[in-house]
């Protein structure tokens, strides 16, 4: 053996991997000893309960409140970041010469390094520090684990894989319990559930450590080993240089990378280049191959935001021409820019198909689209906005067009679309139920539109500058496979042989067609399915609010099926010249049987309420996913033989009829014609169901034709990518909702607590469109958390169409102000809807359609609150129109039945009647009053029309009118009641001590409306809300004797 050089110092990467374990096992378990030596009652404490029923420290409390265990913690910690850094290059250099063709080891030394910093954090961010920051560096910490221990498992072998294996099972397992205790906690506020929280917050430490640690065994088995050199004194080399000779190497040179890289310098040396210049290449070339191995994935991520980009660009068209429609209650001309998805119709022309297909034309196309189609969010001008989502949908049309002519038999765009739709429901759901890059969102209302744009200047760059051919490893599997990169001709002449020309066109078209509608219309929002199952209180299905990410997870695996039924690629057998059969997989995504199964889920969604309702609901949403590669490859080859715009353009018009007649099962009153569709959601859906079964196989064995396979081949960079991000879709959905701070529990104001208080408010929104065309959400909450609304009733609020934008119109509502909410009858159910929020627990209700024989289909809730003790019901509905007195009159008659119903308990009336006070039968007025056995709350006040409430059984204190501001076209109404106590009743109170009427001062400071919302036109008020009508709130005395 050859002595060591003495100027070379030689380190095992195994060393510093054991080096980093054991650092991280101190820095950790240090600071865990040192905080429960000092501090423990302190670190154990928090805002639920402390000692003894906290009996562990969390890792936030432990590394980052107290003095000196915080210091200790990120002293050690700044230690362990340099070994950190050097194990990602290390495992790099190692993967990358394991798998040299593999992406993979780039993407995980990229991974890696973003999960260090992430780390550094949320270590030195504390939660004392921001409480946010520290939580969204937590869980992106958490989620970058997961393409980190996916990948390492993926690339390591033997012993190492195992360990990998095992110990990131153990942590993603972990999750789950820390997850339950987490909410126990935070939204149960159970003592003791944090301690339980924290113990398995500390195994997810321990188990990361872990995990990391088996890099030791990778090194090991690797031999790898880091030489670093040491140079000669500078004094020795010029000497040795004056004496006219040249150094010499060692005669004993070792054989590792690192000496041959120190040999090829000292030769390049002296031969006139510099060792510096030597290694600057070495750093470039490795550069450039890092940057070579992620193309792939920033290709493939480009593509998905373009996928988002589009679907957010689909569905806001409708919610934003829908705006014009709801201010004139008819057809109002705005409705045919929905014809602007038929720009594949352009196809037609050779000029418009040959600039689609250049690499230059799908640049402008999708920069255009987001430019010019994301980029007017800030616009004040509604036409302007409309104007830009015209332009928008009309490029994406073209673009996704090509795409799917061009390349759909490959299975990526297949594959890609999908995401893009899960992504623009991922934001929806982490957002407030609003997509943050709709124009109809800004900054004010949940807008986030400059990191959207940011994000796709990024792609765009990555797009315009991607090497021929795209994504050649990830898109194409097979050598047979079309080039990524089309030819500037008109791809129906490229030279390719029509396969499928003697196939049809029409049926793969409207089965498209009818697949993204039906994607649009239940899939775009995860909150869509549940409200076509929600039955009311006690629940008996899913929360509208907690269980939306259960959709999502629907969403994901039916991808994930679609994924593992999708062939990899043909590979020819040198003995048979035929495909082999290991690489054929069953194709169950058109069985018949798949069909039947996504008929029936069809069917439990529609006629079923609760879990059955809502299990048919993910089913279906599995079916959807599933069978979404196999109709888009369909349409691809049709328009390859056919021509794309006459495939592509059937393919809209089919989408543009289903919106129409799916909105005309509801929105049938002001558009001749759309009476024959009212409440006709069953045959909408059939039509829906019918137009997507000729994808199916139903020919017999007997019958059929040559054996082809049916799906399009998915590569295998393809599915790993699409697998992470899949995995990333579903670790955002459970957890994304924690980075927000926790809804505030339902609870009543305490000064309503102290006099017994009911504050109790009728609104009809307007389908959360404000005056300008934004989403209203943010506003509505702003004036009910001022007027400290216990109890209020929101009027047209079912949101869960496409041309609604498929929104959830109480999320802002519940989740900053705190509500029990009741979501009302859902779109299933054809009415335009009602909502009960309550700071009182619901403790059962129920939902009535009323009677409406000429008209459109009346909505209502009846709910019982418990209210101090005391039950209260409430009814929240939403009569018919002065166009139909009919309606009206058989509404009012079942409202005033089911009001009679429960008396003499206490009631509060919220709803929109449409009468004149006090008018006589067969108007609603007299009906509901008289019939009801039920007070007005003011009935001097002659200036109504729409909105009453109406009560009983309590004592009535204030009455008040606030005007609608930008938020809508109808004001908000409040009633002020006190309840009473638990055994007591009002009794029969004279209508002379009802109407006491008092000034402000006479009742106690807890009665008083704020001062802030006194105003008119001219000035004063709040946001443009202010009194009126009566320019103040109305006072009334209790009884002298009163149950109070």
């Amino acid at each position: 053996m050859p002595p060591p050089d003495p100027h070379l110092l030689t380190l095992r990467a195994s060393d510093v991997a054991r080096f980093h374990t054991y650092l991280s096992f101190t820095a950790f378990g240090g600071a865990l000893l040192v905080a429960s030596a000092l501090h423990f009652t302190k670190v154990v404490k928090n805002d639920v309960a402390g000692w003894p029923d906290e009996w562990f420290p969390s890792v936030s409390a432990t590394i980052g409140d107290w003095y000196p265990e915080r210091n200790i913690f990120q002293l050690l910690i700044a230690i362990t970041s340099g070994p950190r850094f050097a194990l990602i290059a290390f495992g790099y250099l190692l993967n990358s010469r394991a798998s040299p063709s593999s992406a993979l080891p780039g993407f995980l030394a990229v991974v890696g390094v973003l999960r260090t910093l992430s780390c550094g954090g949320w270590v030195y961010v504390t939660s004392s520090d921001d409480h946010d920051v520290h939580d969204v560096l937590m869980i992106l910490y958490i989620l970058l684990n997961l393409p980190w221990m996916y990948g390492g498992v993926r690339l390591s072998g033997g012993k190492a894989r195992r360990h990998r294996s095992r110990v990131g099972s153990a942590f993603w397992f972990s999750l789950l319990p820390m997850v339950y205790y987490f909410v126990q906690h935070k939204v149960h506020r159970i003592p003791g559930a944090y301690s339980r929280y924290a113990i398995f917050e500390w195994s997810l430490i321990f188990f990361d450590i872990l995990y990391d640690s088996a890099t030791i065994l990778d090194f090991e088995n690797s031999g790898l080993e880091v030489s670093i050199n040491i140079p000669i004194a500078r004094t020795s080399a010029r000497s040795t240089e004056a004496d006219g000779e040249m150094p010499k190497a060692s005669a004993n040179e070792p054989s590792d990378l690192a000496s041959a890289s120190i040999q090829q310098s000292v030769n390049e040396k002296s031969s006139g280049t510099s060792a510096t210049e030597a290694h600057h290449g070495i750093a470039s070339n490795r550069a450039s191959a890092l940057l070579t191995s992620c193309r792939p994935l920033l290709g493939f991520l480009a593509d998905l935001y373009f996928a988002y980009q589009s679907w957010t660009l689909l569905t806001a068209l409708p919610v934003t021409l829908f705006y014009f429609s709801v201010w004139k209650l008819a057809l109002a001309g705005p409705e045919f820019s929905l014809f602007a998805t038929l720009s594949p119709l352009l196809l037609g022309f050779s000029p418009v198909s040959a600039f689609a297909a250049s690499r230059g034309g799908r640049v402008v196309l999708a920069g255009a689209a987001g430019v010019v189609g994301l980029g007017f969010w800030w616009a004040e001008s509604m036409w302007t906005r409309l104007a830009a989502v015209i332009f928008g949908v009309s490029c994406t049309g073209l673009h996704w067009a090509t795409e799917w002519q061009m390349g759909t038999e490959n299975g990526y765009h297949a594959v890609v679309f999908l995401l893009g739709l899960i992504l623009s429901s991922l934001s929806k759901h982490l957002n407030h139920g609003n997509n943050p890059a709709w124009p109809i969102v800004n900054s004010s209302s949940g807008g986030h539109h400059a990191p959207v744009l940011v994000f796709g200047f990024l792609a765009l760059v990555e797009y315009g500058t991607r090497p021929d051919p795209l994504l050649a490893a990830a898109q194409t599997p097979t050598a047979s496979s079309t080039a990524s990169h089309p030819s500037t001709k008109s791809p129906k002449t490229d030279g390719k042989p029509a396969a499928n020309s003697r196939e049809g066109w029409l049926l793969p078209s409207v089965s498209l067609g009818a697949l993204i509608y039906s994607l649009h219309e239940r899939l775009s929002d995860p909150s869509s399915l549940i409200a076509w199952s929600w039955t009311g209180f006690p629940t008996a299905g899913p929360h509208p609010h907690l269980h939306t990410p259960l959709t999502l997870l629907a969403q994901v695996l039916g991808v994930l099926i679609a994924l593992s039924v999708s062939p990899a690629g043909s590979v020819v057998s040198p003995l048979t010249a035929s495909p082999r059969a290991a690489l054929v997989r069953s194709d169950i995504s058109t069985h018949p049987l798949t069909f039947v199964v996504g008929a029936l889920s069809a069917y439990l969604l529609h006629t079923r309420g609760g879990w059955t309702g809502y299990a048919g609901g993910l089913l279906h949403a599995v079916f959807l996913t599933l069978i979404t590669p196999p109709l888009l490859q369909r349409a691809g080859a049709a328009a390859r033989a056919r021509g794309a715009g006459r495939v592509f353009g059937t393919v809209w018009a089919v989408w543009i009829a289903l919106l129409f007649t799916g909105t005309f099962t509801v929105a049938y009153a002001f558009v001749p014609g759309a009476w024959n569709f009212r409440e006709r959601t069953d045959a909408v859906l059939g039509a829906q169901l019918a137009l997507l079964a000729p994808a199916f196989r139903w020919r017999g064995p007997s019958s059929a034709g040559p054996v082809t396979r049916s799906l399009a081949p998915v590569a295998p960079p393809t599915r790993r990518l699409a697998r992470a991000a899949l995995a990333l879709v579903a670790v955002a959905a459970l957890l994304g909702p924690l980075a927000r701070p926790a809804p505030p529990t339902p609870h009543p104001a305490p000064a309503h607590e102290r006099a017994r208080l009911l504050h109790a408010g009728i609104w009809t929104v307007h389908f959360g469109i404000d005056n300008a065309g934004r989403d209203s959400q943010h506003g509505i909450a702003a004036l009910l958390r001022d007027m400290d609304l216990d109890v209020v009733g929101l009027l047209e609020t079912d949101l869960h169409r496409p041309v609604f934008g498929n929104r959830d119109l109480t999320r802002v509502a519940v989740e900053d102000l705190g509500y029990y909410v009741d979501i009302g009858p859902g779109p299933n159910k054809h009415t335009w809807g009602c909502v009960l929020l309550s700071k009182f627990p619901i403790l059962k209700s129920q939902h009535h359609l009323l009677p409406s024989p000429d008209g459109e289909l009346a909505p209502a809730i009846e709910a019982i609150l418990d209210v101090y003790g005391v039950n209260v019901t409430v009814i929240v509905a939403h009569n018919g129109q002065e166009e139909t007195p009919l309606d009206r009159e058989l509404q009012a008659t079942e409202l005033a039945r089911i009001m009679a119903a429960s008396y003499p308990d206490p009631l509060i009336f919220l709803g929109y009647v449409v009468t004149d006070p006090h008018a006589p039968r067969p108007a609603p007025y007299e009906i509901m009053v008289t019939d009801g056995r039920v007070h007005d709350i003011d009935k001097d006040d002659l200036d109504r029309w729409c909105e009453y409430i109406f009560y009983r059984g309590l004592y009535r204190t204030a009455y008040v009118r606030v005007s609608r501001g930008a938020i809508t076209d109808t004001e908000l109404q409040v009633g002020q009641f006190a309840v009473p106590r638990y055994g007591l009743t009002t009794g029969e109170v004279p209508e002379a001590d009802r109407l006491l009427r008092a000034w402000k001062e006479d009742l106690p400071h807890e009665h008083w409306f704020p001062d802030e919302y006194y105003g008119d036109e001219n000035g004063g008020g709040v946001r443009g809300h202010f009194y009126h009508v009566f320019n103040t709130p109305l006072y009334y005395k209790v009884p002298p004797v009163s149950a109070l």
